[in-house]
C-alpha cells in the first residue's frame, strides 16, 4: 500500500507540472513561432583573409621600379585553428623577379607599444613619402605624398605590419586584445604572422630581415630569438632608435645610469641649437670627449652621492655647463642630475620654447604656466596629423583597400594595458618588475645563428632613446669575440625618426642597402 501511495503521489506531481506548463506553452509558441533548433553557422564562415592587389611604380636613384602592392589580412589561429585575430599588412613586391630565393624580404614595424607602421612606411622606407618641412610643424591639409627616392624596394621586398589594436588589425569574437598586448604575447603574434606570410607567398627560402623602430627594436630583439626557435634563421636585424635595456633610459630613484648615458645627447642637442661657446666644428670628435667625461669624472661624482669631494663636484659642474649649455646653478640645484624632460624644458626656456623628446630639433611653444615636466609631445603635435591623414587617404585611394573600421595610428589603450612580463632565454624566471631587458634574447639569437648580422641606427638629437645608451647596451651583449664584428653602428644628424631629415634618410638608405646586400650573401 505504501509503494502504491508513493507512485500515486509522483503521478500527481507530474500531471500538475504538465498542466501548468500547458498553460504557458501557447504563449511561448505565439511569441516564437520558429523556435525550433536552427543550424549554427561555423564560427569562421564569415572570416576570410583579404587581399587587395594594385600595380605601381617608384623611381629610386634614377631607376624605375615596377611593383605589386598587396593590402591584406592574415588570420592568427589558436591550437584548435579557431581565428583569434586579424592582422593587417601592406606588402610591396618588386615585379619581374624570377628567383625569389635571391630576393630579400624585410618585415618592418614601428613601436609604441601600440603604434601602427605608418611612420616607417610614409616617412622613411615605403614607396610613397610625405613631403614634410625639416624639423618644423606641418601645417593643416592638404598634404602631399611624393615619390620616395630612398625607398628600399631596390634591394628588398617590404612588408609593413600593424600589431593587434592598431591600423585595421583586431581581435576576433570575444578574444581580449590583452592576449596580444604584452612583450611575449606580441612577439608570439609577430612570429606566427611571419610564418604564415612566408607560407602564403612562398618566401621561405628568401633572405629574411626584420626592421623595427623604437619599441619595435625591443620587439625585434625578442623576435630574433623566437624565430630562431621556430627554425627561421634571419640574415639580419635592422634597428632604428633602439631601446633594448630599459634601465638605460629610466630615470628612476637610485638609478644613475641614464644620467651618464644621456649626457652625450644633451651635448648634441645643445650643439644643434648653438648653445655651446665656443661651438665645436666636429660633432663626433666633440662627443668622444663628452663620452669620456660622462663615464669618467661624472660617473664617479654620481656614484659618490652625498660624499662627492668638493673639488670633484666643482670640476664636474664646470664641464656640465660647458657641454650642455645649461646654467651651473641649475645643475647644482639638480644635484648633478638633470633628466631628459627637465633638459627639454630648460635649454630654450628664455626663448619661450621647449624641445621635442623624440627629436630635439623640433621647438614647441612652452605651455603657460611653465611646468618642470613634459605636458605634450612636441614632435607628435608637429607631424601626427599629417601621417594620420596620409595613411587614411593612401590606403583607401591608392591601394583601394576599404574598411568600415577606423584606421588606428596609435592605441593609447594598448600602451596603458601592456604587460611587461618577459621570459628571458636560458633563465628559469620571468621578468615581472624592475627594468625590461631583451638584449639577452638578441645575444642568444646571434650566438645560435653565428651568421646573423645586426645593424644599429640612432639619431644624435633623440632624447627618447639616446644613442650612447644603445652603444652601452650593445657593448654588454657579451658575445663571443668573433661575433662582435657582426654589429654595425651608425649615427645620424637627426632625431628618433631618422628619416625626418631628408639628408639623414639618404644616408640611412645607402647604409641599409649595403647591409642587406652583404647579409643576404
Amino acid at each position: 500500500m505504501k509503494m502504491i501511495k508513493n507512485i500515486s503521489l509522483k503521478i500527481q506531481v507530474f500531471l500538475l507540472f504538465f498542466f501548468s506548463f500547458s498553460l504557458i506553452l501557447p504563449g511561448v509558441l505565439q511569441a516564437a513561432p520558429h523556435s525550433h533548433p536552427r543550424k549554427k553557422k561555423p564560427f569562421s564562415s564569415k572570416l576570410k583573409e583579404r587581399e587587395v592587389i594594385t600595380q605601381h611604380k617608384v623611381v629610386i636613384n634614377g631607376d624605375v621600379v615596377h611593383y605589386t602592392a598587396v593590402a591584406g589580412t592574415i588570420l592568427l589561429r589558436n591550437k584548435k585553428l579557431k581565428p583569434m585575430a586579424s592582422i593587417f599588412y601592406i606588402a610591396y613586391f618588386k615585379n619581374g623577379v624570377r628567383d625569389k630565393s635571391n630576393r630579400p624580404i624585410t618585415f618592418a614595424y614601428n613601436g609604441g607599444p601600440g603604434s601602427s607602421s605608418v611612420w616607417l612606411q610614409f616617412g622613411g622606407i615605403g614607396p610613397r613619402r610625405l613631403a614634410l618641412p625639416n624639423a618644423k610643424f606641418e601645417p593643416p591639409p592638404p598634404y602631399t605624398l611624393q615619390n620616395n627616392n630612398d625607398c628600399l624596394l631596390n634591394k628588398t621586398d617590404l612588408v609593413f605590419i600593424d600589431p593587434v589594436g592598431t591600423g585595421y588589425s583586431h581581435t576576433i569574437g570575444k578574444v581580449s586584445p590583452k592576449k596580444f598586448w604584452g612583450v611575449d604575447q606580441d612577439v608570439r603574434s609577430f612570429g606566427e604572422f611571419i610564418q604564415d606570410f612566408l607560407t602564403k607567398f612562398n618566401r621561405w627560402n628568401s633572405p629574411k630581415f626584420i626592421l623595427g623602430e623604437s619599441y619595435g627594436t625591443t620587439r625585434s630583439a625578442a623576435l630574433s630569438y623566437y624565430l630562431q626557435e621556430q627554425g627561421i634563421p634571419l640574415n639580419g636585424v635592422i634597428l632604428l632608435s633602439s631601446i633594448l635595456n630599459w634601465e638605460t633610459a629610466s630615470f628612476a630613484p637610485g638609478n644613475d645610469l641614464p644620467y651618464i648615458l644621456y649626457l652625450p645627447s644633451y651635448a648634441s642637442v645643445a650643439w644643434y641649437h648653438h648653445k655651446l661657446t665656443p661651438r665645436p666644428k666636429n660633432l663626433p670628435l666633440f662627443l668622444n670627449q663628452v663620452e669620456r667625461f660622462a663615464t669618467g669624472e661624472y660617473a664617479k661624482a654620481l656614484m659618490d652621492g652625498n660624499t662627492v669631494p668638493k673639488a670633484l663636484e666643482e670640476n664636474v659642474l664646470g664641464k656640465l655647463t660647458k657641454y650642455t649649455g645649461l646654467k651651473r646653478s641649475f645643475w647644482k640645484e639638480a644635484d648633478l642630475r638633470v633628466n631628459n624632460s627637465e633638459f627639454e624644458k630648460q635649454l630654450l626656456h628664455n626663448q619661450g620654447f621647449e624641445l621635442g623628446r623624440l627629436d630635439a630639433r623640433f621647438e614647441g611653444y612652452a605651455r603657460r604656466p611653465v611646468l618642470p615636466f613634459r605636458t605634450y609631445s612636441v614632435l607628435g603635435e608637429a607631424i601626427s596629423g599629417a601621417f594620420t591623414t596620409a595613411a587614411n587617404s593612401y590606403i583607401r585611394n591608392n591601394l583601394k583597400y576599404i574598411s568600415k573600421r577606423p584606421y588606428v595610428v596609435m592605441s593609447n589603450k594598448a600602451i596603458e594595458e601592456w604587460s611587461w612580463k618577459h621570459k628571458i632565454p636560458n633563465q628559469l624566471f620571468y621578468h615581472s618588475g624592475g627594468f625590461l631587458n631583451v638584449a639577452p634574447d638578441l645575444a642568444v639569437a646571434m650566438t645560435r645563428n653565428p651568421h646573423l648580422q645586426l645593424m644599429q641606427n640612432n639619431g644624435y638629437f633623440d632624447l627618447g632613446t639616446p644613442f650612447y645608451a644603445t652603444v652601452y647596451t650593445l657593448n654588454h651583449l657579451l658575445l663571443p669575440k668573433p661575433l662582435i664584428s657582426h654589429i654595425h653602428i651608425y649615427n645620424y644628424y637627426s632625431g628618433h625618426m631618422i628619416y625626418l631629415n631628408t639628408q639623414a634618410l639618404k644616408q640611412l638608405h645607402q647604409n641599409i642597402d649595403h647591409f642587406i646586400g652583404a647579409a643576404a650573401r
